[in-house]
């Protein structure tokens, strides 16, 4: 399974240096009026900072909402592709998909600030689950499933009995002195749960063959171990390291109710309201300011908004349709931009999962589809949403390559081998891949690799005279996180309001 990069080619300190150094004012012209191009969060966070700051702010956004890739899908809802047939969401009253972003880890103080201060409704979300499940094909294309739990525990004893073993034939002796050599056997014993000779015979952390009883003779019983070389013969097993990205540890959040809570607050606190339907067909100069044109696609009008700053928070693939005067650097970024593929397969059903201990995260399968993503929100409800296949990257471009009628047969196939019998239970199935979503055309951008120069992130983050950019994808989230939007956006925000002397 791929994990999507946190920093590509950049070490921390230089990916920080690159997309967080502030940007120095450029002369004292004062900026009384911004249009901002895209309400998702940087456009929406950038014209709510910007309206604080008494700057006068109009947002065009192209779709019949904001929020960009945070995008909740309720039942009536459509959704449309590019190339491809509408599909109309079935699911019953409250549930919900969240199409695009799903999480919100604990240390993002930014979105869980705007949470706060919008009263919007947090909980919490399951991000990984060691009571879930690793699909894995054996000899002859047989699948099995294990606990991850099991797979996790009974490496770390294999790993610990190795260690100890080290420890106990002098493998060790010239590198650590005896005192830390005690110290470590006495840990890894702890550690791997080692038996009293030091070695690893299993352990009730991986789970229980045998349940606890009623009284105090039916001691539990571990399942039987399985083998190193088992372990380690097996793809998935880097899996185990998923919840140790800093990103992905617990605690984890969602807004109650889903994930465009947020961005409808945050949209609701402007004094001008976003123009929806605002399809940008023009971005030039206009003496020190900006002009823009656009197609009101209720009116089937073309409209024209001046102003002294654009904030241009659009997605490249969908800005590189427009007409512009941008610089020779900032109109290369932009046409050699290519993003990455991301592609959800949804299902409303009974929670048949529950009934095999699994409350939330995810289960990893070892084909085309990535994770299986069980829901957070609404724990023994009698209907569920369920996210069957996630794929992104090289995963995400296999899925976005069937028709829509495979890719959901492809993740009904996933689920009956995980979960034999209950592929029939899944109903109502929606289908969200990125690279055919109006207005997104991708999910996000990876620096460093194929046709994404980092050099063009460095264009783009010093602007263009009138014309500054801003989106996740110029921060060291690298498009994956709300937050590096929000990041993204304050730091245009503060060039501005240097510029138009209201700090």
């Amino acid at each position: 399974m791929h994990r999507r990069k946190f920093l590509t080619t950049f070490g921390a300190a230089a990916a920080s240096a690159l997309f967080s150094k502030p940007v120095a004012a450029r002369g004292p012209s004062a900026v009384r009026s911004v249009v901002i191009v895209g309400a998702g969060w940087a456009g929406l966070s950038a014209a709510y900072e910007l309206q604080k700051a008494g700057i006068d702010v109009t947002i065009l956004e192209a779709r019949d909402r904001v929020g960009g890739i945070i995008w909740a899908l309720r039942g009536g809802d459509k959704v449309s592709h590019i190339g491809e047939e509408e599909q109309q969401v079935g699911f019953s009253c409250s549930n919900y998909l969240n199409a695009g972003a799903g999480r919100i880890p604990s240390h993002h103080d930014h979105i869980l600030g705007y949470a706060r201060e919008l009263g919007v409704s947090l909980e919490v979300l399951v991000n990984e689950s060691r009571g879930n499940l690793l699909l894995r094909t054996r000899a002859g294309g047989r699948t099995d499933q294990i606990r991850l739990r099991q797979a996790a525990n009974d490496l770390r004893g294999h790993l610990s009995a190795l260690l100890e073993s080290a420890l106990r034939t002098g493998g060790l002796d010239r590198t650590l002195p005896p005192a830390v050599r005690s110290r470590l056997s006495e840990f890894l014993r702890l550690y791997g749960d080692l038996s009293a000779d030091s070695r690893f015979l299993g352990t009730t952390r991986s789970g229980y063959a045998r349940m606890p009883g009623a009284t105090v003779a039916e001691q539990p019983a571990p399942v039987e171990p399985l083998t190193l070389d088992s372990l380690l013969a097996d793809v998935q097993l880097t899996t185990l390291l998923y919840e140790e990205d800093i990103l992905m540890q617990p605690t984890m959040l969602q807004p109650v109710g889903g994930m465009d809570r947020l961005p409808l607050a945050l949209a609701g606190r402007l004094r001008n309201p976003v123009r929806l339907h605002a399809d940008v067909q023009e971005i030039r100069r206009q003496g020190d300011g900006v002009r823009i044109v656009y197609r009101n696609m209720a009116t089937e009008r073309f409209e024209t908004v001046e102003a002294d700053h654009a904030v241009i928070t659009a997605p490249l693939p969908v800005l590189r349709k427009a007409r512009h005067d941008f610089s020779r650097a900032v109109a290369r970024a932009i046409a050699e931009a290519n993003y990455s593929d991301a592609v959800k397969v949804a299902f409303e059903s009974i929670p048949f999962w529950e009934r095999q201990q699994i409350y939330g995260g995810n289960s990893y399968v070892d084909g085309d589809t990535g994770v299986i993503w069980y829901p957070s929100g609404s724990f023994q409800s009698p209907r569920q949403v369920l996210v069957a296949a996630y794929g992104w990257d090289d995963l995400g471009s296999r899925l976005a390559a069937l028709p829509l009628g495979e890719r959901i047969e492809t993740a009904r196939r996933v689920i009956e081998r995980m979960h034999p019998g209950h592929g029939k239970d899944l109903e109502k199935p929606v289908v969200v891949n990125w690279r055919r979503v109006p207005y997104s055309e991708g999910a996000w951008i990876e620096w460093g690799a194929t046709g994404n120069d980092p050099k063009s992130a460095i264009a783009l983050n010093e602007g263009d005279g009138p014309f500054s950019f801003a989106g996740s994808y110029l921060s060291a989230y690298s498009g994956h996180w709300q937050e590096g939007a929000v990041l993204s956006a304050r730091r245009v925000v503060e060039r501005l309001t240097v510029k138009s002397g209201k700090t």
